[in-house]
């Protein structure tokens, strides 16, 4: 009886906070962490961890299809994880391997065009892991509607150092011309996988660092972070969730933030005048959300008004 009330209970709080996600991030990358630390506390090798966690990671997939999420990143195998025994991480690279190829080959992969994708320096991996990764890579290549990217022996400040190291040996090689070093320049040289910026990173099993993990597309781009006690095989739809309504709150704030710095910037130009701000009223409610460009196109029928009234008003 205990097990059916707290089932409903969760199904109705998945319910709720369903409801409270308007507009989830497109892309979202998880940290799975956890998964020794699980294994131990049951009594089971470290691979019993992975294993379970792997069942987690498809439990995902499907959330992220439900949700319309278009772009997830899996933080599966770090360069730091290579100090492990020996005896701990051929297990990994089986179950790795073997996943590779179970989720190029599954029909729900091909029913909902996801592309697969490593990224990190995969050389370093075992010869069998990089044949899947090709397999996996191939069979999936002209499909665009989902994204799947696993970070494999991954590691951003080495991404980073690669994607200098091309840029400064094309500029020495007369190829480049330093003068147009921009952002898209370094980006085109990253990981060819991620393809949009991280919004949101989730990250299980208590720790709170993100490790690493993305720093151009997921740092630059001032992503949500959500941190959750959790190992990773423990994870459940309600944490997910939980991690989308941070971002939710999070973009929320910027709105509200963004909203009053426009308005702030119509008051100041109305000042001096009434015209340079209806213009400057025009490409500020481009950027906004429709609340608020309502909220700039009153503040401006304020000022238009009674420019005097509302200056004293806002002090």
């Amino acid at each position: 009886m205990f097990r059916r009330v707290r089932g409903v209970i969760q199904r109705a709080y998945v319910r709720a906070l369903q409801r409270q996600i308007t507009e989830g991030p497109t892309h979202v990358a998880i940290i799975q962490d956890g998964n020794r630390r699980y294994a131990r506390e049951q009594g089971n090798d470290a691979h019993e961890g992975h294993r379970e966690g792997a069942q987690t990671t498809e439990r995902v997939l499907e959330w992220c299809e439900e949700l319309g999420i278009e772009e997830l990143t899996l933080y599966a195998f770090s360069t730091e994880n290579f100090t492990r025994p020996d005896a701990e991480l051929q297990p990994l690279f089986d179950l790795i391997e073997s996943k590779l190829y179970e989720f190029a080959d599954a029909e729900r992969t091909h029913e909902n065009s996801v592309r697969i994708g490593a990224i990190g320096d995969i050389d370093r991996l075992p010869q069998r892991v990089q044949s899947a990764v090709e397999y996996a890579e191939s069979q999936t290549a002209a499909y665009d509607d989902f994204r799947l990217n696993i970070a494999l022996a991954y590691g951003g400040r080495s991404e980073l150092l690669r994607a200098a190291r091309s840029v400064a040996h094309d500029v020495d090689a007369g190829e480049l011309d330093p003068s147009t070093v921009d952002a898209e320049t370094v980006e085109c040289r990253l990981s060819r996988h991620t393809t949009r910026d991280v919004d949101l990173i989730v990250r299980t099993g208590g720790d709170e660092r993100t490790s690493n993990f993305l720093p151009w597309h997921a740092n630059g781009n001032e992503a949500a972070v959500y941190f959750c006690a959790p190992y990773w095989p423990e994870f459940s739809k309600i944490d997910f969730l939980r991690g989308l309504r941070t971002y939710e709150s999070r973009e929320e704030s910027w709105r509200q933030s963004r909203t009053k710095r426009a308005v702030a910037l119509v008051r100041a130009v109305a000042k001096t005048e009434i015209e340079d701000a209806r213009q400057v009223a025009g490409r500020l409610r481009e950027q906004l959300s429709p609340t608020g460009a309502r909220e700039v196109s009153a503040e401006l029928s304020r000022q238009h008004d009674s420019p005097t009234d509302s200056v004293d008003s806002a002090d």
